[in-house]
């Protein structure tokens, strides 16, 4: 009798355990936050960088020596090529994001500008930095970018992105010389610097400069998938913001 009882009492808590469960599971909100044009930008936009990343490095750094005759070796020339593609890939990829600003959800654009003069965003800014820096136990919760990463994807990336495509273009105009479209448009930016050698200084460090953005955004973004109990990285694949509790 004892046994029947204490079969039928682990069978109930069981059932109770599924019934939590599936309640915990009814508590997941999801909300559709990146539309799909914004989302497939911003995979093409991370595999153009680190083509730009890698290739720019190779640039400013070339390999001393290849085997063989210099004629049957055209490896920086190819280096080059897929840097500049890459290049124009960004630069056309900024141009569509910008229309998709004007004409996507609201959303779409929070990238292109930040509330500096309105004194509650600098509040909710404190209160992402108390939580990235362990202080805080639970973060605001936010359908799109946090005021912190509002903040960083303007300064950190957009700006810089586009330092790095008038910088870039300016050079590549040395190429295409005087009269070509990157002339007109870029010319004036290295006598702005002083000289050649300057904006290549520049451009340079702005590389540098964006992968360290990268590498603070992919652990900003794992790390609240893992502990801000709102997804990050899977919101780019599928474009809706889960919030686990």
């Amino acid at each position: 009798m004892s046994h029947t009882t204490t079969h039928h009492g682990a069978g109930r808590e069981a059932g109770d355990d599924d019934e939590h469960t599936v309640a915990e599971a009814r508590s997941i909100k999801s909300v559709y936050v990146y539309e799909a044009p914004v989302r497939i930008w911003h995979w093409i936009n991370a595999l153009a960088i680190t083509v730009l990343a890698i290739t720019g490095y190779f640039i400013g750094s070339p390999l001393p020596t290849q085997p063989g005759e210099a004629s049957a070796n055209y490896l920086m020339g190819y280096i080059r090529f897929a840097h500049f593609a890459a290049g124009y890939l960004l630069a056309v990829g900024i141009l569509g994001r910008l229309y998709w600003a004007v004409v996507g959800n609201h959303h779409a654009r929070e990238l292109f500008w930040v509330p500096l003069f309105q004194r509650a965003y600098w509040a909710e800014v404190w209160g992402m930095v108390k939580w990235y820096a362990f202080i805080s136990a639970r973060p605001g919760r936010y359908v799109g970018h946090n005021p912190l990463a509002r903040f960083a994807m303007f300064f950190g990336f957009f700006v810089l992105t586009v330092f790095m495509i008038v910088t870039g273009f300016a050079l590549y105009a040395e190429g295409a010389q005087m009269g070509s479209w990157q002339d007109k448009l870029f010319g004036w930016v290295i006598p702005l610097f002083g000289q050649s050698q300057d904006v290549h200084t520049w451009h340079h460090l702005g590389m540098w400069a964006l992968i360290i953005f990268v590498i603070l955004h992919v652990y900003a973004a794992i790390r609240e998938d893992i502990m801000g109990r709102s997804s990050v990285v899977s919101t780019m694949i599928s474009g809706h913001r889960t919030f686990k509790d």
